[in-house]
This record gives C-alpha cells, sequence and structure tokens, in this order.
C-alpha cells in the first residue's frame, strides 16, 4: 500500500489523528504520495505540530456516529450524532422521553433496504445536518 491510498482511507474513515499525521509529514516533505507505506515513521513528526493540527482541525472532520437508542421492548430508533449524549438529548428532544438504553454501532454495518444493503457510512452521506434519525428498527418474534 502507498501512503496516498492510505491517506484517502483515514480521511474516508475520518481517522483525525492518522490523517493530521500524514498531513504534516507530507507537508514537511519527510514522504510523498507514492512512497511505501513502510517509509511511514511518526516518530520524524513535530508532535506539537501535529497536535495543533490536529486541534484546529485543518483537514476539516466532523465525525458522526450511529446510535441505537432503544425506544420500547422491541422497538428501536438509529440516530447518527457526534456523541452518545447528543444522541440521547436529540432523542430526548424529539420523543419526549428518555430511552431506554444508547449503544454505538458502527458505521460499517449493513442493514437491508429495499432491495440492497447499504451501510451506515453510506446512508449518512443522505443527510445534509445532525443529529438527524437515520431510520427505526422493529425487532420481531422475541
Amino acid at each position: 500500500m502507498i501512503v496516498k491510498e492510505l491517506y484517502l482511507e483515514s480521511i474516508r474513515l475520518e481517522e483525525s489523528s492518522l490523517a493530521h499525521y500524514i498531513h504534516h509529514l507530507l507537508e514537511e516533505q519527510k514522504i510523498s504520495l507514492g512512497d511505501n507505506i513502510s517509509k511511514l515513521d511518526f516518530d520524524q513528526a513535530d508532535h506539537q505540530k501535529v497536535s495543533e493540527l490536529i486541534q484546529n482541525n485543518v483537514l476539516g472532520f466532523h465525525k458522526v456516529n450511529i446510535y441505537s437508542l432503544k425506544m420500547k421492548q422491541n422497538d428501536y430508533v438509529f440516530i447518527f450524532a457526534d456523541s452518545k449524549p447528543r444522541a440521547v438529548n436529540f432523542y430526548s428532544e424529539s420523543f419526549h422521553y428518555a430511552p431506554l438504553n444508547c449503544h454505538e454501532y458502527s458505521l460499517d454495518f449493513e442493514l437491508a433496504r429495499g432491495n440492497g444493503v447499504i451501510s451506515f457510512r453510506d446512508m449518512r452521506k443522505e443527510f445534509m445536518s445532525f443529529p438527524a434519525i437515520a431510520g427505526y428498527f422493529e425487532r420481531v418474534g422475541c
């Protein structure tokens, strides 16, 4: 794998620290996009500078996760939010009662939709603002 592939993957997966470290090493010309990832040496990075890049979010990350909130015995709602407390708060404001529980799911979790499947990561691209309700799930036969 080359640096460019890892860099793009870190951005796609919103791995902020990794992406900012690679960005810094590229800026400092310690590596190039065509290098093999075996040339990555994070000890060459100025950790203070990278910390500032991350804090200033120079790559523009806005991490959004997916949470399953239990409404009642077999009913759940999936909410995109930047944190668990924000998902719970959005649920409480939307439904006027607290959820029974709240669990984070992987954005790569796939579910059936129509005649196909979609991951939460791909579904998230359909929303312009967050928090947002992604959908509902009813567990049948339990």
